[in-house]
């Protein structure tokens, strides 16, 4: 279900996805204003955004699902960006202050346990801010866009799947009314698109940005040990009564 990162980049590199990208972190940074001395992590493909917060914040990281592959942040530093397991993140038990998931919920084959290892990592009061695709939205209904892979949500089930993860939504957002079209006339007049869209709160809003607090109150369970099968030895066999009592009447014995 993930799409290759290099395919991602390429969408980016693009007029359209430029528009997109800028659009959307107008909506993150209207989310988050200030991350200083925060430990800030993006999940998926967040690297197009996580800018806005590396050079304020105490540490930013780029996570990148082993299905979608991984590539180089930023490209003339050191190394910030890393391959994962989403389902195992390498970090301990409330490392970060601030997760961000971008391009990663409507990708992965299980939303919840993704989300469950969010909780675990971040600290107590943590915040996690998701972008997603929106199911009624034009985004969500071209391929052409990496926004029209994977699973889109309507506000009502991205709100059901945040609670019954432990998380409490704060705070909710729209971008990108802006039909996905490439052509450079009609990107033209996306920042209108984007302003009469926002003015009206029309439905038809390309993604859902939600920001969602660690409910701290609530126990992760204990994970599942896997089952591991290990061989038994055959049982010898227990003589019968019959034959005990042959052996005990038996004079040569």
């Amino acid at each position: 279900m993930s799409i290759d990162v290099v395919d991602l980049r390429n969408f980016y590199g693009q007029r359209l996805g430029v528009v997109a990208r800028r659009f959307v972190s107008r909506a993150i940074r209207t989310q988050w204003r200030d991350t200083a001395g925060q430990r800030v992590v993006g999940i998926g493909y967040a690297t197009p955004y996580l800018g806005l917060f590396r050079e304020e914040a105490e540490r930013c990281l780029a996570f990148m699902p082993a299905a979608q592959g991984v590539l180089k942040w930023p490209t003339t530093r050191p190394a910030l960006s890393a391959l994962v397991d989403e389902n195992e993140l390498p970090l301990t038990d409330a490392a970060v202050d601030r997760v961000l998931l971008v391009h990663a919920l409507e990708m992965t084959n299980d939303p919840a346990a993704l989300l469950r290892e969010v909780w675990r990592v971040l600290a107590s009061g943590g915040r996690l801010l998701v972008v997603v695709p929106n199911r009624r939205g034009l985004w969500a209904r071209m391929d052409t866009t990496p926004f029209g892979h994977g699973r889109p949500y309507s506000r009502p089930q991205i709100n059901q799947l945040l609670r019954e993860t432990w998380f409490t939504p704060t705070g909710w957002d729209e971008a990108l009314y802006v039909p996905p079209i490439g052509r450079g006339w009609f990107l033209r007049s996306a920042g209108a698109w984007e302003r009469t869209g926002a003015t009206l709160s029309a439905p038809f809003a390309g993604v859902h940005l939600v920001e969602a607090v660690k409910q701290v109150y609530r126990a992760i369970p204990a994970r599942r040990a896997k089952r591991r099968l290990v061989p038994a030895l055959e049982p010898a066999l227990a003589p019968s009564p019959g034959a005990t009592a042959r052996t005990n009447l038996d004079p040569s014995s």
